[in-house]
């Protein structure tokens, strides 16, 4: 049997390994369009919430340096407050 490429077609192809195939392929493109639609979803949701989030300048702005940790002090997030 080393040598036989021969499909077998009482256990290889045939009707049932296409059906597996085309099922096989609707699980994935569901799942992949599930999860566009959630990361979609989420990102939506986060543009929003974001987008009605304003700041509140503390200082003058002439403190702000370019590439300093402390800037993070010139402002106040208002919806926190």
């Amino acid at each position: 049997m080393a040598g036989n490429t021969q499909i077998d077609p009482k256990t290889e192809g045939g009707l049932f390994s296409f059906l597996h195939g085309v099922v096989g392929m609707l699980v994935a493109t569901s799942i992949l369009l599930t999860s566009l639609v959630v990361l979609t979803y989420l990102a939506i949701d986060t543009q929003q919430a974001n987008a009605t989030n304003f700041y509140k300048i503390n200082q003058d702005l002439n403190g702000l340096k370019k590439n300093s940790p402390e800037n993070y002090k010139m402002r106040t997030n208002v919806k926190g407050e």
